[in-house]
This record gives C-alpha cells, sequence and structure tokens, in this order.
C-alpha cells in the first residue's frame, strides 16, 4: 500500500492490546472500529506470557473473525505483548495481507530491549523479530507537544501517518489501540475479582 491508497474517512481498523500481566495466559484484545469514530466489533484471544505464540495467535485472530473482510489496517500496541512475546509485523502482513502500523508511546531502547531478552531462551531470536519491524517514525497527532512513534509493514510511512493521525481522534493514541487497551483492562480486572 502506497501514500495514494485512498484512505478514507471509516477505514475499519483493527486495534490490538493486551492485558496485565497476572497469570501466565494472557488475554489480547481487539476493537474493530471505523476510522476513530465508531467501534464495530471486539476480538478477544490468549496469548502466552513471554512465550513465541503471540504471531500465530493475532494471525489466526485476525483471519477467522468475520470482520477480517472490512479490515484495512491492523494496528499494535508496540512490538512485544504479554511481557517479551515478540509479534512479527511483517509476517502478519505477509499472511492477512494487511498492512500493520505498530503505535508507540515513546521511543524504545533497543540495548535495554536486548540486555532484558537475555533472561529469556530464544533471545536472539525474539530480538530479531523486535528489529525486524523497521525505522521507527515520529508521528504527532493532537498535541505537537507530545508526539507518538510508529513502526509498519506493508505500508508507506506518509500514509501510515494520515491512518495515525486520522484515528487519532480523542487523544495523541489513535482510538482502536485506546479502546482495546480499555477492554482489555476491563476484562482482566473484572476476571481478577471474580476469582478473589
Amino acid at each position: 500500500m502506497n501514500s495514494r491508497f485512498h484512505i478514507k474517512p471509516e477505514i475499519r481498523i483493527l486495534g490490538i492490546d493486551d492485558s496485565a500481566l497476572i497469570s501466565d495466559s494472557i488475554t489480547i484484545v481487539g476493537a474493530v472500529f471505523r476510522g476513530g469514530e465508531w467501534l464495530d466489533g471486539v476480538l478477544r484471544s490468549e496469548i502466552t506470557r513471554d512465550g513465541m505464540d503471540g504471531t500465530d495467535v493475532i494471525i489466526e485472530m485476525v483471519t477467522s473473525t468475520k470482520h477480517y473482510n472490512q479490515i484495512r489496517v491492523i494496528m499494535l500496541n508496540g512490538v512485544t505483548y504479554g511481557g517479551f512475546n515478540p509479534i512479527d509485523i511483517v509476517r502478519i502482513y505477509e499472511e492477512t495481507g494487511l498492512p500493520v502500523i505498530v503505535i508507540m508511546r515513546a521511543c524504545p531502547d533497543f540495548e535495554k530491549i536486548e540486555a532484558a531478552l537475555e533472561n529469556l531462551t530464544q533471545a536472539k531470536e525474539r530480538f530479531e523479530i523486535i528489529r525486524r519491524a523497521g525505522n521507527i517514525s515520529r508521528v504527532v497527532t493532537k498535541d505537537a507537544s507530545n508526539p507518538i512513534y510508529m513502526q509498519c509493514a506493508g505500508i508507506d510511512r506518509d500514509g501510515a501517518r494520515r491512518i495515525v493521525q486520522l484515528s487519532s481522534t480523542r487523544s495523541n493514541v489513535p482510538e482502536p489501540i485506546r479502546v482495546a487497551h480499555l477492554i482489555a483492562t476491563g476484562v482482566v480486572c473484572g476476571e481478577s475479582r471474580g476469582k478473589a
């Protein structure tokens, strides 16, 4: 997808975020949005804390949903979920046919990430997946003094930036990511209270 791709105001975006690390099975939630305005659906799945199954789970979650044919872009809140379960955004793009945009509130420190991965199995492979997400770009959405950052696969930076800006309707963070985070947090908080 290039920057000449026609980006409609109601482009269907799937935002995905994970829940808190309260067990070895981590909930991930997808929020299907039309632009940054309307929530059309919610998806849910599970990944392993500090595992290596995140990419496969997200691909399955995307391709098995009834919303698959309407979704035009996937947005992720970072490239590691459930602790250090790395997400291969290039593979997601290749296997779903959907561009992927990674959103970050701060620019990552790769030296710190690499050092932290040394405590886990397959450290080199995990770091390669993280680095595969590519170059990081700064994006200004609602507040010029508080930019966010992005990486992308299957779409150029100009197109990705336009989608990020279009969908950041209520905060600096795109609405599909913001709402997926709220739902993931609420679901897990509710579950942990129920088990008490």
